[in-house]
């Protein structure tokens, strides 16, 4: 569907918009499962972010060699060449990702998959109640994503073969990675705010059970992989030092002797094992921010539910990537499996 449009509803809003892009939302069913039909039915929750466009065509990523990326594309170059290979690089047994690519995201895809936590967006209605998530997987092919969402069999010592089944798609809108500067004592900040195109009826079930909400407004922040030592740890522990991110230099110095920092520039979000805050900042995009999204299409009235669900489906860019490996049923109707 595209990355859609963005109107200024105020004079001078005073936000800077750092990446346009795509938003889509899935949910997996716990192992095991064949369908989920409520939220304790589900395993986790995936944002998946393919920036389009920003204020620089080029952004920065993980080399290509590091973290699940790396390690991916190791294993496909070893069985095309039919052997067994030395491994994909690492920087002294470090799993996350590092090192530095350049992608023009105007001319190359490129893809983040982000787990939440807490499997549920934050409640709109606690804003100072901060939900956690990390970078699974970063990429510049839609098969890894792919891959990553299909269902998959494997082997266990204690109960033998099992079964993790494909992911769910839940939601698939437009988003912008916005730098706000409120003035006063509040400190510049960035937010992630998204519209949804899709389910085309409003907020199904499952996204009401996972505050997916038609649009949204959240303060991103970014951990410090490598924090100051004393202080807290921000009330999680988070992932093991060894799959943190690990940036450049020039990153790592956003965060100067902060835990957190905004997610300014968003090549922050550009590395396996990057941990993040969401915090409900707005369900209203325009009163808070003085911007109005608005997406690539819109539903004709007339229509039944099934000649809208399949006009949705026809144009959809989620379901043209990712329909073959993840059930969109509750992208098109708004309900459960």
């Amino acid at each position: 569907m595209g990355q859609g449009k963005e109107v200024k509803t105020r004079p001078d809003p005073k936000v800077e918009i750092q990446e346009k892009g795509e938003i889509f939302f899935f949910y997996r069913p716990k192992v095991g499962k064949d369908e989920a039909r409520g939220p304790d039915d589900v395993q986790r929750m995936y944002i998946v972010l393919r920036p389009e466009s920003g204020d620089r065509a080029v952004e920065e990523k993980q080399a290509p060699d590091s973290g699940k990326e790396g390690r991916k594309h190791h294993h496909q170059d070893d069985g095309d060449r039919g052997g067994s290979g030395g491994g994909a690089s690492t920087k002294e047994g470090h799993e996350g990702g590092h090192g530095k690519e350049e992608v023009n995201i105007e001319e190359q895809p490129l893809l983040r998959l982000v787990v939440m936590g807490r499997k549920s967006l934050p409640d709109p209605a606690k804003h100072s109640r901060p939900y956690w998530g990390y970078v699974e997987l970063v990429t510049t092919k839609v098969q890894d994503i792919k891959d990553a969402l299909k269902e998959e069999e494997y082997s266990t010592a204690t109960q033998g073969q099992r079964r993790r089944p494909a992911a769910r798609a839940l939601g698939e809108g437009v988003y912008r990675i916005l730098r706000h500067e409120p003035g006063g004592r509040r400190s510049p900040h960035t937010h992630l705010v998204y519209k949804l195109e899709l389910p085309t009826r409003g907020d199904g079930e499952p996204q009401e059970a996972m505050n997916v909400e038609p649009e949204a407004s959240f303060l991103v922040q970014v951990k410090n992989p490598d924090p100051p030592s004393g202080g807290r740890g921000g009330g999680f522990r988070g992932l093991q030092s060894k799959r943190r991110a690990a940036f450049p230099a020039h990153l790592q110095g956003a965060f100067g002797s902060r835990r957190f920092a905004p997610a300014d520039p968003p090549d922050l979000l550009n590395y396996e094992g990057c941990e993040l805050l969401l915090i409900a900042a707005s369900d209203d995009v325009e009163e808070e921010l003085g911007l109005e999204l608005e997406g690539e299409a819109e539903g004709e009235e007339g229509e039944g539910s099934q000649g809208e669900e399949q006009r949705a489906a026809g144009c959809s860019d989620l379901v043209k990537m990712f329909g073959e490996v993840a059930d969109v049923k509750p992208l098109l109707s708004g309900s459960w499996d």
